[in-house]
């Protein structure tokens, strides 16, 4: 008996399992951060990527443990590991990934780099649900018993003065977010989510979008962040927050109700755009709830809003999606493709959205003046939106260098640091 649970004590302490030496640093099986990791976030960091620590939770490993004989559990394990290197190195995403290990017993955990901002969470989404669904079926494939899996995700917070605390809180939560106990830190942030979107305790800030030709604001850019000095603030946590609570909807309709306030309050004359995922504008309520905000404030014309739909979130398999837009234009919004050239096949998007405006990622635009082909995606991304009849926002612009480019290129619209950077709406009204 005292063997077999030596081999149980062994299995639970995983360790150094999924991508090879080149792509992934080791750590103790207990969740004691070495400097190797701390280095490698801080470097990141620095290097103006967000990292997000992703826990993987097998939930039926304790109950699979019991059904097997040791040998075969033993062979089971070594199945799985396998089954999860083999994934992640098909994905070929090692550039992004910086760690994997196994901090809890029945869980992995992962540390991944993003260059992106909000835009990052559907990427991020969709990575995860692929690492699940390729292992899950190849256990389908060859009989042998189904993992469980839950999974949940946080970024590690910048703010904080010892690097190592932060890391350590954005593995508890996101170890929460995976397992959805009720005695932990998940149940506190998902009140205080709940909490916001009762009381609608967010605020707008706008960035201004720039007539290319003449440097004059075009349009305004409503951004969202949370309570002040919170742990939502950060328009990132926030999201990915919501993503994962289904509170997504409820927020993005906030933010929708809170960009009429503001324009109504400041008397904004130009175009406002806002964002929103598929998932929301595929909602079976999305018409009624926006035909309500539209009846609340009569003297705002939907002609002047923007409805922006990432480019980087999945449309297919939304029933609703396509009619809902069809209203939408019928009401007289008018519809942007976000992100164009970072996400989802572009080319597929636009031909099916057919947008007013298309907005180009700054994936695209950056450092376009020291990079031809990307000049050259630039040209063809303008030669497509001719073809549709779309106008086009540069997006990202940071230098005047690249706007130089811009603006040699006539691309119609801009937006980026270089410009201005998000402040409140009112703010932009002395320079309209």
């Amino acid at each position: 008996m005292k063997y077999q649970e030596n081999i149980y004590s062994r299995l639970f302490n995983w360790g150094k399992l999924l991508l090879p030496a080149k792509c992934i640093k080791y750590f103790p099986p207990s969740f004691v951060l070495r400097d190797p990791i701390i280095h490698q976030v801080e470097k990141a960091m620095k290097n103006g990527y967000e990292v997000t620590v992703v826990v993987i939770d097998i939930i039926n490993l304790h109950r699979i443990k019991q059904q097997l004989e040791v040998r075969d559990f033993l062979e089971y394990i070594r199945f799985l590991k396998k089954s999860f290197r083999a994934t992640i190195q098909s994905l070929d995403i090692s550039n992004e990934f910086m760690a994997i290990h196994d901090f809890s017993p029945n869980s992995l955990t992962m540390f991944i780099k993003w260059k992106q901002g909000t835009e990052c969470l559907p990427l991020l989404d969709d990575l995860i649900k692929s690492i699940i669904h390729n292992v899950e079926r190849v256990f389908r494939e060859t009989g042998r018993v189904q993992p469980v899996f839950n999974s949940g995700y946080m970024f590690i917070e910048k703010k904080y003065t010892y690097l190592q605390d932060a890391i350590q809180t954005a593995y508890e939560l996101a170890l929460a977010m995976a397992h959805k106990r009720s005695d932990t830190e998940f149940n506190k942030l998902v009140h205080e989510l709940s909490d916001i979107v009762a009381h609608k305790r967010i605020c707008l800030l706008a960035q201004p979008i720039m007539d290319v030709e003449t440097n004059k604001i075009h349009a305004c850019e409503m951004l969202t962040r949370g309570p002040k000095g919170t742990a939502l603030e950060n328009p990132l946590q926030l999201f990915s927050l919501a993503r994962q609570t289904k509170f997504l909807y409820d927020l993005e309709m906030i933010v929708l109700e809170k960009a009429f306030e503001q324009i109504q309050h400041t008397k904004w004359k130009h175009n406002i755009f806002i964002n929103f995922t598929p998932v929301t504008i595929g909602n079976p309520r999305f018409i009624k709830d926006i035909k309500n905000v539209i009846r609340r404030f009569k003297g705002i014309s939907p002609q002047k809003i923007t409805i922006e739909i990432t480019e980087r979130d999945s449309f297919e398999g939304l029933e609703h999606f396509s009619n809902n837009l069809k209203v939408l234009r019928m009401i007289g919004f008018l519809i942007a493709v976000d992100d164009t050239g970072a996400g989802y096949a572009s080319l597929h998007s636009i031909s099916e959205i057919m947008p007013d405006i298309i907005k180009i990622d700054r994936s695209v635009i950056q450092n376009i003046d020291k990079n031809s082909v990307k000049e050259s995606m630039l040209k063809g991304l303008l030669l497509i939106a001719k073809e549709v009849g779309s106008v086009v926002v540069a997006e990202g612009i940071e230098s005047a260098e690249e706007a130089s480019v811009l603006s040699k290129n006539k691309v119609d619209l801009a937006q980026g640091y270089f410009y201005a950077k998000p402040t409140s709406l009112s703010d932009h009204l002395q320079i309209s």
